[in-house]
């Protein structure tokens, strides 16, 4: 296949960072964002993230297709199982895959597609500052 043209300013690129911020809102964990551009005529990138639960897993989905049609994003479809260990958001240029941490172990997509290239972006909200730690009380006993 040949290689696409890449520009500096990518805006698929920033959609799937836009995207890993919306996963990240619901404390989705270990995201990654695999450039697949021509590798697969399925879509430019993937992003893999994880919840702990299935709970968590469906509420990161949620969250990423609310957001992602208020901005005008195109959802081509999503699909889970009945368990909610995975959930899939098709965008056509993007696919979202959350999983449970066994899920995405199990299924291990990073590996499937080592040939990918990572893409690094500011994609991680800004961590806080940890709050001061106050010294111990003092007890007044003598």
């Amino acid at each position: 296949m040949a290689k696409k043209i890449i520009s500096k300013n990518d805006p698929t690129k920033e959609k799937a960072l836009k995207l890993v911020k919306l996963a990240l809102e619901k404390q989705a964990h270990d995201p990654v964002v695999l450039d697949i551009r021509g590798m697969s005529s399925l879509c430019d990138y993937f992003v893999i993230c994880s919840g702990e639960t299935g709970r968590q897993v469906q509420a990161i989905g949620d969250n990423i297709l609310k957001h992602s049609r208020e901005a005008g994003f195109t959802v081509h479809h999503s699909e889970a199982d009945d368990a909610y260990s995975w959930v899939l958001v098709d965008l056509f240029d993007v696919v979202v895959h959350i999983f449970t941490d066994e899920a995405r172990k199990h299924y291990n997509l990073e590996y499937l597609w080592r040939e990918a290239r990572a893409v690094k972006g500011k994609a991680k909200p800004k961590a806080k500052k940890p709050a001061k730690k106050l010294p111990p009380k003092r007890s007044r006993r003598k």
